[in-house]
């Protein structure tokens, strides 16, 4: 009896402690469960929300930089991968505002995600949001700095081009002063002269269209344009320089397609894709005209025989006064900025130009535009904007393509569909 009473003793002692235990357990999880609510507040609300719509890249971090909330653009940009802020001297900006208890702000340029990638320009600004939170707010400056970087290159390179021809007027102008006793010598100074203003007046020109064409951004009224005669234009206005570089040129037969956009502006681009041709052509040789319809687009290419583009540059030669050879454009008086208005001409029109080149064998130059409907030409009283092309499955503007998926003209003696033209 007394084992019995003893046992139930123990049992009764053993049931008390474990309920003491438990409780404890219980007190301690209840505890830590407050501890969390007011040491780690929730994210207030309309932070979600004002993340989206802020015009910038925010993120909230709690007090261990974890990521609660990202705007989605913090995400696109690689600022934030899962729970992290991938750039430390972000993370350093937020501690020292933490350790001030202050608003920061910073400018970082931070380097892209691939060594070929171009540097990320952030302005961060840093606050404190609650007692244990952060906010972070990242403005990408980075196509801010392209265009001021592109400003300032287009300033350099126009002083630079200036210098040369307006020098050289100057010096010829001196030289001409003193060999007044000698018309030989004075025709040839003269003859250099003319050349070198003819070569201000183009930049000059090709300057003020780049400026315009930049400006102008989209074609706010449209004309209907017959695509064959902006072909025969450009014939027409290179058919002087063709012969007297011994070229031939060819073009092949009509269309009778029409765009929606400037007259004005299609014929100078394709001047310049046929006026480069020319110049970088070899003599004897031949330059093609072609125009097709395809599927609504129609595609207006420029074919030569000419030395070609290495396949490195073909991604700058839209670039404002950019040469692959400098010295041999300005022997033939390039102002190096014709493909360029070429760029922005076929941009301002919502289609896109292509190249295709190869050294030593010639290049390929198409542009490619939407073909107005009858119900679009019939639509012309009205203002419209010009649809764009699809380019979903088309390459870049100056991306390298196969020759069988670019040349869309033959440049053999015996084609039928060509017409000659001296």
């Amino acid at each position: 009896m007394e084992l019995f009473w003893a046992s139930g003793w123990s049992l009764g002692i053993g049931i008390a402690l474990g309920l003491a235990i438990a409780g404890m357990v219980w007190a301690a999880l209840s505890w830590q469960r407050r501890a969390e609510t007011v040491f780690e507040p929730p994210v207030p609300d309309g932070v979600d929300t004002a993340l989206e719509v802020i015009g910038a890249t925010g993120v909230v971090l709690d007090s261990d930089n974890r990521v609660l909330r990202a705007a989605s653009s913090a995400i696109n940009l690689g600022l934030v991968k899962g729970h992290d802020v991938v750039y430390a001297p972000i993370l350093d900006l937020v501690q020292e505002s933490r350790d001030q208890g202050i608003a920061l702000s910073r400018e970082f340029e931070l380097a892209g995600e691939t060594k070929s990638a171009p540097p990320i320009h952030l302005l961060v600004r840093v606050a404190p949001l609650g007692l244990r939170l952060t906010l972070v707010v990242a403005d990408d400056r980075s196509e801010m700095y392209r265009l001021d970087a592109i400003r300032r290159d287009f300033v350099a390179n126009i002083s630079h081009e200036l210098k040369t021809p307006i020098g050289a007027v100057s010096l010829l102008a001196e030289a001409l002063g003193y060999s007044a006793d000698d018309p030989d010598q004075v025709r040839s100074f003269a003859a250099t002269l003319a050349h070198e203003g003819q070569r201000l007046a183009e930049m000059t020109n090709d300057i003020i269209e780049l400026t315009r064409l930049q400006s102008l951004g989209s074609i706010d009224d449209p004309e209907v344009v017959a695509i064959d005669h902006v072909v025969e234009q450009a014939l027409s206005t290179n058919a002087v320089l063709a012969k007297n570089s011994g070229i031939t040129l060819v073009s092949s037969a009509q269309t009778g397609a029409y765009v929606l956009g400037d007259s004005a502006s299609l014929a100078t681009a394709l001047h310049n894709l046929v006026r480069n041709a020319i110049t970088y052509s070899g003599t004897a040789t031949r330059v093609g005209i072609g125009a097709t319809v395809k599927g609504g687009v129609i595609e207006i290419s420029v074919t030569d025989q000419g030395e070609g583009i290495a396949e490195s540059e073909l991604e700058r030669i839209f670039e404002r006064f950019y040469r692959s050879d400098p010295a041999r454009s300005r022997d033939t008086g390039g102002t190096g900025l014709g493909l360029a208005i070429v760029k922005h001409v076929v941009n301002n029109h919502q289609g896109e130009v292509r190249v295709w080149s190869q050294v030593g064998k010639g290049s390929t130059f198409t542009i490619r535009l939407r073909q107005a409907q009858e119900k679009d030409i019939a639509a012309m009283g009205d203002k419209r904007e010009i649809a764009p092309i699809d380019t979903a499955k088309s390459p870049r503007p100056a991306e390298y393509l196969a020759t069988d998926e670019i040349a869309l003209i033959t440049l053999d003696e015996d084609a039928e569909s060509m017409k000659g033209s001296a």
